[in-house]
């Protein structure tokens, strides 16, 4: 059968209550348009750098996205069929258009999945996909994309303004020298992608790599790294040359939202220690919430936010992360304590003005029992948008449930979509602008809020609070936080 008026309807993700919807409507009306701001995610600034023509729509949409790739691997599809590289080089499907007809007769496996919205409004609003996905209609839309994908109108560079991108932050590693920030900021694009300074394989000393990651270090700093200060040292340099980049924000992905300070003699043990190949894995742990307490402590140095992600098992089978690498579908959630393994940081910094510390989890119970309270009482600490497994539209509606109470809608930090996926990020926050206006509009419903006061709300969700959240660092280039918002929203309509 042939579908050929796929469209997205208006009324996507709101709620179903008659009462409610229309309410909805009107407040979701006046965010649809507003610019995004996308303060944390995975896109690679060397493809804006680049500019260059996106590949062929299984190389762009299929083999990169670990959402999709894992729900087919559940369901039988092997990896080498979807085109995942091999690290042992051994063949994988190579032909863009048997990967894409592969996804496309498992189109139905996405029914009622995140990933089938984010995929919907990619294909019908950014590509212009008219005919609904499915085994016999996969050879003609691959070949409308392919047509699509062609056109100047479809790079990078031109995707991003008519997606009305504001601020794009990506995740770089801490020893990365950023030449593509750099090209960017050349050409006039430095306020518009920004660096992140992710330091997570400096930090866990018993992974494998990390001398050679610290030989790096060394190289980009041109220090000689020895001990635990010089490691410190040469992390702060880094910091300072992330900041002259541009950066707003460090991102930290420890398995434990631990920090607890070390005495130094401790740390330099065990820096010894890994220095030569003999850190045990029990030092390791201690060493990381260490680090994390002292990754805190420069951010009320530097004004770099801080950013917690926590709480993920990374590549739970060995034997696929061997054959494949990682970020192939493996990182599964674990339960994840936040009150007592923060409580040494937050005694330090918790009121210092110059630290903000977001907390994310994909342990979505200590929403209302462990998070909301902390950032309800501690001024350093701001909830951070569902992440990863909750960015979901029934998770990010009990997102705003389980926390509002204690928490509000001011101690979080509004939408961030963490993707790598670029054609995907005006989907992620218009889903999570529709989720956020169906809420709003309840308590319009229910007389505990006047629509106007909903109405400012859910632009402040999309747009001003994200804004103000990521501030610049103080010795870092300017992000006015001021424009007049009507402009920017006219601009963009």
């Amino acid at each position: 059968m042939v579908h050929a008026d796929w469209t997205l309807h208006p009324d996507r993700a709101l709620p179903s209550d008659p009462v409610v919807r229309p309410i909805a409507r009107t407040i979701v009306d006046q965010t649809l348009r507003l610019p995004i701001v996308s303060m944390h995610g995975h896109v690679d600034a060397g493809l804006l750098a680049r500019d260059e023509p996106f590949p062929d729509p299984a190389a762009l949409l299929v083999v990169p996205d670990h959402y999709l790739v894992r729900m087919l691997v559940s369901q039988g599809v092997p990896h080498d069929a979807l085109g995942v590289p091999r690290l042992d080089g051994r063949p994988v499907e190579t032909d863009p258009r048997a990967v894409w007809r592969t996804f496309a007769s498992h189109w139905h496996l996405f029914r009622g999945t995140p990933t089938r919205y984010w995929m919907e409004h990619v294909l019908v609003d950014v590509l212009g996909v008219r005919e609904r996905l499915s085994a016999d209609s996969a050879d003609r839309v691959y070949d409308h994309l392919v047509e699509r994908l062609s056109d100047p109108a479809y790079r990078p560079r031109a995707l991003f303004e008519r997606f009305g991108i504001e601020i794009l932050a990506t995740t770089d590693p801490a020893t990365s020298t950023l030449p593509d920030h750099a090209a960017l900021a050349a050409e006039g694009w430095g306020e518009k992608v920004v660096p992140t300074f992710r330091p997570d394989a400096l930090l866990h000393v018993a992974r494998p790599g990390w001398r050679a990651d610290v030989e790096r270090l060394g190289a980009v700093t041109g220090t000689s790294i020895g001990s635990y200060r010089d490691l410190v040292s040469a992390l702060e340099e880094c910091r300072r040359a992330f900041v002259a980049a541009g950066a707003r924000a460090t991102d930290h992905g420890h398995l434990s939202a631990d920090a607890v300070p070390l005495d130094d003699s401790v740390a330099e043990r065990i820096v010894a220690d890994a220095l030569r190949g003999r850190v045990d894995d029990r030092d390791a742990a201690a060493f990381s919430g260490h680090m994390l307490f002292e990754m805190a402590r420069m951010s009320t140095e530097d004004g770099l936010v801080m950013q917690l992600h926590p709480g993920v098992l990374r590549d739970h089978d060995p034997a696929v992360f061997a054959a494949r690498g990682p970020d192939v579908g493996y990182d599964i959630p674990v339960p994840t304590e936040y009150v007592h393994a923060l409580r040494p940081l937050l005694e330090s910094f918790g009121h210092h003005p110059n630290l903000r510390l977001v907390l994310f989890t994909v342990d979505e119970d200590t929403f209302s029992r462990e998070l909301a309270p902390l950032a309800g009482v501690y001024p350093a600490v701001r909830l951070g948008a569902p992440w990863w497994f909750l960015d979901t539209p029934d998770g990010m509606r009990r997102y705003r449930e389980a926390v509002t109470d204690t928490a509000g809608l001011y101690n979080t930090t509004g939408f961030v979509d963490d993707t790598r996926a670029f054609c995907s990020i005006p989907a992620r926050h218009d889903l999570a602008r529709r989720i956020d206006a169906g809420f709003l509009a309840r308590l319009v419903a229910e007389h505990r809020l006047d629509l106007d006061e909903a109405i400012e709300s859910a632009v402040d969700l999309a747009y001003r609070i994200p804004r103000e959240a990521y501030a610049a660092p103080k010795t870092g280039n300017a992000f006015p936080l001021e424009p007049a918002l009507a402009t920017a929203a006219k601009e963009h309509a």
